[in-house]
């Protein structure tokens, strides 16, 4: 089933079960972690389609991120918080939650290691010791986060959402609730940290701003999405990955329709759709140069277990300012 498009490819040795998380290095297009069900968090290098390194946790990995060139972090259902060398190939057990970790993600702005898990808990790591840094409790499962310059953005369970400012944890500094009347799957913050981007399983985002202040919440918006029109019935797919355009602050969005869209959220604009790809969308990452977007086609057990499924796979798709840039 060939549906990849001349300007994409599937990477080589993909992971054996639904991919987690696919993220780029902070600082080149080259280097992409993908973590997945079969326990592994694997190294790809895009420009000779290789994979560099594979190492494993217990059990299923949920997340994972780059520290930086030569570390990364990773989290799943073994409740570990593990850190790689690339180099010397050794890797580390931070520290642990109670329950499954959820999201790993680096805050360069501070230097830590956010991990949130469905124990109700979010925790900073020290990355330098690396050691815990604090625990600090969430009012339900954590489902996502991001982080938005030194400001922490956690969607939980419940449709809850908290902003936290990483410099001071001593409080919460906004408690919301999702726009969106179903439970959230992604949150992922603008790169100019005006706001943020809120999905849900029912096929519909969010667009929110960071100000509380009511002329700037007037902006806020919500829009539907991951739709698709068969036989006059319309299907609502859930909206799982979003990922931002770091220089046009445009993003994409992936759903369990097997489609990937791009927006431009300030003008309210889709800019493109790329062809259907072979199953579930479950996660995107744009590289840091905007030129490349990751795209993990994976099924997601939406509707269960079921027979001949898609296998897994990783594409890597050269996107153009066309596709990006706001009109």
């Amino acid at each position: 089933m060939g549906v990849e498009a001349p300007n994409e490819f599937k990477l080589n040795n993909p992971p054996t079960d639904g991919v987690s998380a696919v993220k780029f290095s902070p600082v080149s297009p080259q280097f992409l972690l993908v973590s997945s069900w079969d326990c592994s968090v694997r190294l790809y290098d895009t420009n000779n389609n290789s994979m560099r390194i594979k190492y494993t946790h217990s059990a299923p990995v949920l997340d994972c991120c780059f520290y930086d060139t030569v570390h990364s972090y990773s989290g799943g259902l073994d409740k570990a918080l593990k850190t790689y060398d690339f180099n010397t190939s050794t890797e580390t057990i931070v520290g642990h939650h109670e329950q499954p970790i959820r999201c790993v993600e680096y805050c360069p702005d501070v230097n830590v290691i956010v991990t949130g898990s469905w124990d109700s808990t979010v925790k900073l790591w020290d990355p330098r010791a690396p050691c815990s840094a604090g625990s600090f409790s969430q009012p339900d499962k954590v489902y996502t986060l991001s982080l938005c310059g030194d400001k922490l953005v956690v969607g939980t369970a419940g449709r809850r959402v908290l902003v936290w400012d990483l410099r001071n944890m001593g409080y919460v500094q906004q408690r919301r609730e999702s726009s969106l009347k179903y439970q959230t799957r992604c949150i992922r913050c603008f790169p100019n940290k005006q706001g943020y981007v809120l999905s849900s399983i029912e096929a519909r985002v969010a667009v929110e701003y960071m100000d509380p202040s009511p002329e700037v919440q007037k902006k806020k918006y919500a829009f539907k999405c991951h739709r698709i029109k068969e036989d006059g019935v319309e299907k609502i797919f859930p909206v799982n990955a979003v990922a931002f355009h770091g220089s046009f602050n445009t993003f994409a969005t992936g759903g369990s329709d097997g489609f990937v869209n791009i927006w431009d959220g300030f003008n309210k604009k889709r800019l493109c759709q790329f062809h259907r790809y072979p199953t579930s969308i479950a996660s995107l990452s744009f590289s840091s140069d905007g030129t490349l977007l990751a795209i993990a086609s994976s099924y997601m057990y939406e509707g269960g277990e079921k027979e001949n499924v898609p296998e897994d796979a990783v594409y890597i798709r050269k996107v153009s300012d066309a596709e990006t840039k706001p009109k």
